[in-house]
């Protein structure tokens, strides 16, 4: 892989967040593709009001890849900063009405990003996965005595005690009608030259990518080294008791034809490296572990560390 890498980061939250800010240090050619199922905190609200694309991982996106060491802009900082108090505007971030208006007035949320990027300065591009809200659905063991029960609802999925199964997605606008994917994120996809799944909450922020027939498609067919960055820790409720080749099962079995080619964890994080090893090779690909985690930041990536453990997984280092 040589010249200026073509990086696409598929997430969402703060998972997305961590992988945007790692790449950053690797190349201003980042492009975001951003999950569009969230219904909790001030983007649900909006969502509600005004049946819009939940702003609030677009925002973060856009946040991550604006962000400078020593603070960024000031619109990136305004963009960021959350109203308190008990008012109608308490726990909205100026950013997520901001994005909301340009949805409105623009009536296009792709050329709404490409506004917003500008202003925030944005060398990357921050795209949605569908120009639509989508709803997700899973199937929980562990909630009822030997039943498998069926919740809607990302924070629901997220904040579950049982144990999730198996995701499904809906569009609440076009019921019965598959998720239509994003046309310009399925071309980001298609002309990168790496493409990156996690790390985030595995049930709704990663693997709902898969779960839109034409973004899945891409995924597969993509030419680009494609690349799994595994979560710390295990998340509670999603992804509680997982090991980190349970995570790269479930991935599988969400998308069968789906390869990869590297996956990345850290050391400490995984108890058998030789399950991961084999578990990586399954999917085609090989595991890179290395100290990737945030020192004294329980579940956080240190940014740094995650480049470095990316460009040796690509073959950067030897480039150089």
């Amino acid at each position: 892989m040589t010249g200026r890498v073509r990086a696409v980061a598929l997430g969402g939250g703060h998972g997305l967040h961590a992988t945007l800010t790692a790449l950053r240090r690797i190349t201003p050619d980042v492009t975001a593709v951003v999950t569009v199922a969230d219904d909790g905190g001030s983007s649900g609200r909006l969502r509600r009001e005004l049946g819009l694309l939940p702003p609030g991982d677009l925002r973060q996106a856009l946040a991550a890849l604006a962000a400078a060491e020593d603070g960024g802009t000031l619109w990136s900082e305004v963009f960021q900063h959350r109203f308190g108090g008990t008012g109608a505007l308490a726990g909205h971030a100026v950013g997520n009405l901001l994005l909301a208006g340009l949805f409105e007035v623009l009536g296009d949320p792709v050329a709404a990003l490409d506004e917003a990027r500008r202003l925030v300065g944005v060398s990357g591009r921050v795209l949605p996965m569908c120009p639509e809200p989508l709803e997700i659905e899973a199937e929980v063991t562990g909630l009822e005595q030997g039943a498998v029960s069926h919740i809607r609802g990302q924070v629901a999925v997220a904040s579950t005690p049982g144990q999730v199964q198996r995701i499904t997605l809906h569009n609440p606008l076009r019921p019965g009608v598959p998720p239509v994917a994003c046309r310009e994120a399925v071309e980001a996809v298609l002309s990168a030259d790496v493409v990156f799944l996690g790390p985030g909450s595995w049930f709704t922020s990663v693997l709902p990518h898969l779960l839109v027939p034409e973004l899945q498609d891409a995924l597969v067919r993509t030419r680009a080294t494609r690349v799994v960055i595994l979560n710390l820790i295990p998340q509670p409720g999603e992804t509680a008791g997982f090991s980190p080749e349970r995570h790269l099962d479930v991935l599988f079995e969400h998308a069968p034809r789906l390869r990869v080619d590297a996956v990345i964890a850290d050391r400490n994080s995984v108890p058998t490296p030789a399950r991961l090893h084999h578990a990586a090779e399954e999917l085609g690909g090989r595991a890179h572990l290395g100290d990737v985690c945030a020192a004294g930041a329980v579940g956080r990536h240190d940014p740094d560390a995650l480049a470095s453990c990316v460009r040796e997984a690509l073959g950067l280092h030897r480039e150089r």
